[in-house]
């Protein structure tokens, strides 16, 4: 099956409840359609540094941001397809080129190995990210269930919403399926327009009535944040017994 391999697109986030997402659906009817696969679940395996310095870098929020990310739809099986990503983000333009690859060469892949892309260029900038980062692995599985919409008039303007935000940072396998911890409230959705030119006045108009405003949201740099801060709230009680040690000491 043919796929995109490069994309360049201004994406927008916004974060809906369960009331603004029935209504705006119903709003869409007539101006966008759900495609083919209905609701999926997109599987993700993000890599980092030991130090995480790729999610620490994004969440300063810097003009230039990268990552990179193996990709599934659904669980992958023996002989199935996974997408390597890069994307890149630069003043609010998102870059994204991938290339496929088997299951079976996920570990050639983490070893900086050729996974024989079809596009040698993306193959080299995929590898060339893996030796950039000294010590790159892979850091988190992530997966979501997604629907995604097109636009009737416009079929470049794309519309996704992710519900069931699920992580784990131990056995990083997308065989393995989605399971973990969930990182957004019951009847929270992550909603994405992504555009390659302006939003359509349809489109804003209905945001403005539903007071849907954008929100500055990362799936991976939210749920490293939730257990970055897990774990300074567990170093507290220890730091808290070590001063008192030290005062019961000099007294």
């Amino acid at each position: 099956m043919a796929f995109q391999t490069v994309f360049k697109r201004v994406e927008k986030k916004y974060l809906l409840n369960e009331h603004q997402y029935t209504e705006l659906r119903k709003k869409l009817e007539g101006y966008m359609t759900v495609d083919k696969y209905g609701e999926t679940t997109i599987c993700n395996i993000y890599y980092d540094t030991p130090e995480h310095l790729i999610v620490r870098r994004s969440m300063e929020k810097p003009v230039y941001k990268e990552k990179l990310r193996v990709r599934s739809y659904g669980t992958p099986k023996q002989g199935g397809t996974l997408f390597v990503e890069i994307k890149k983000k630069f003043k609010g333009v998102v870059y994204k080129r991938r290339a496929s690859m088997k299951l079976e060469q996920f570990n050639d892949f983490n070893k900086g190995l050729s996974i024989n892309a079809k596009d040698k260029q993306i193959e080299n900038e995929l590898l060339y990210f893996m030796k950039f980062y000294k010590g790159i692995a892979p850091a988190m599985y992530l997966s979501y269930d997604r629907i995604a919409m097109f636009g009737n008039e416009d079929k470049e303007l794309r519309l996704t919403f992710d519900r069931n935000i699920t992580f784990r940072e131990n056995d990083l396998h997308l065989e393995s399926g989605s399971y973990g911890r969930k990182v957004l409230p019951e009847g929270t959705r992550i909603m994405e327009i992504k555009i390659t030119n302006a939003m359509p006045l349809w489109l804003s108009k209905m945001l403005d009535e539903l007071k849907i405003f954008p929100a500055s949201f990362s799936k991976y740099g939210s749920c490293y944040a939730l257990v970055e801060k897990e774990r300074r709230q567990q170093s507290k009680p220890m730091k808290n017994i070590e001063k008192k040690e030290k005062v019961t000491h000099c007294a």
